[in-house]
């Protein structure tokens, strides 16, 4: 097979690879049908994470199955299926505490920029669709396999209900979709932190009902004159940097919540400070798991459409073009077709 490999820092290549082969009862092989370079794929493109030896990359995926080990009864060979970033056996305490992404037995997907993957923990990792979804849809249903759950976490996390205010920092695939999940859940007003005009337009159609474009000082200074200097009941920061961190916490109101999905780069929270703030903070790696069946429906329902955030397609062997066009913030997210 042939996948995406990160030598160095703006060095990935298009190569051949082992075909993927059951290693454990528990495994399954997919054959993508989409996948896509990702947001967090950027930090070690860019320099900022090591690298190390040459390795494959990628973790968002759907796609059909082609073989399953023998302890895998709950997909089968042809099936459509959708995955998380983070597999899981779905029964440890971890899992059935709705946190499938600390699973015990939990492993980062990091193979998946390529034509097929192995997914150990298949049995609970992956969830079928009852028929194979039209193609229109794969995109979607690619976005829940991380950033649309991942948005989807930032809201939960940060605790939107019905009538709330919510603030969004950050205006990538996650920020964008995290938008959609904070409409979903009722929030009255929807703040979007945005410089990008066509990420704003994004951000807007899921449903944003005001856009700030300040950031630092200036941004919190903006969202507490729109929230009455008083501060948002819920903020969603899907960055992953201080002054995202910073602008997430000083945008909340005393008693609200933040919920960090953005993986932390370089960043300290004051525990002094946030005693005395009451502000709740709560993050880490989505647990995509938990929301895979609802998320799911929601996308052939027809009711959201995560897959906008597409704004780049390309054959998979143009995947360095994915990372560099997304580098360069020319594309919000790159879709891949092998």
């Amino acid at each position: 097979m042939r996948g995406a490999v990160i030598h160095a820092p703006r060095d990935v290549r298009f190569e051949t690879l082992d075909d993927p082969k059951i290693l454990h009862p528990t495994d399954a092989i997919i054959r993508t049908a989409v996948s896509c370079v990702c947001g967090s794929d950027l930090w070690p493109y860019r320099g900022l994470e090591p690298i190390g030896d040459p390795h494959p990359m990628g973790h968002e995926y759907v796609g059909f199955v082609e073989e399953v080990g023998a302890e895998v009864t709950t997909v089968r060979p042809g099936q459509f299926v959708i995955g998380s970033f983070a597999t899981s056996d779905n029964t440890c305490a971890n899992c059935r505490n709705g946190f499938q992404s600390n699973c015990l037995h939990r492993e980062f997907m990091s193979t998946c920029q390529a034509d097929h993957i192995r997914v150990p923990n298949a049995q609970g990792t992956l969830v079928a669709t009852d028929q194979v979804p039209g193609e229109e849809l794969w995109p979607s249903l690619l976005a829940v396999s991380d950033v649309m759950g991942t948005g989807w976490w930032a809201a939960d996390a940060a605790q939107v209900t019905p009538g709330s205010t919510a603030v969004v920092v950050g205006d990538g695939a996650v920020g964008l979709c995290a938008v959609i999940a904070a409409r979903e859940m009722g929030a009255e007003r929807i703040i979007a932190m945005s410089r990008h005009a066509s990420r704003q337009r994004l951000a807007r159609e899921f449903g944003a009902t005001d856009i700030v474009t300040e950031r630092g000082e200036e941004g919190i200074a903006r969202i507490k004159d729109l929230t009455g200097g008083i501060g948002a009941d819920s903020v969603l920061e899907c960055v992953g940097t201080a002054q995202a961190m910073r602008q997430a916490l000083h945008t909340a109101r005393p008693g609200g919540s933040v919920g960090f999905v953005g993986v932390p780069h370089d960043v300290a929270v004051d525990g002094q400070e946030l005693f005395f703030s009451h502000v709740g903070l709560r993050g880490g790696p989505a647990p995509v798991r938990r929301y895979l069946p609802d998320l799911i429906d929601r996308v052939l329902d027809g009711r959201i459409d995560p897959g906008k955030v597409f704004d780049l397609t390309l054959p998979l062997d143009q995947v360095a073009e994915g990372y560099q066009a997304m580098d360069e913030r020319r594309a919000i997210k790159a879709l891949l077709r092998p």
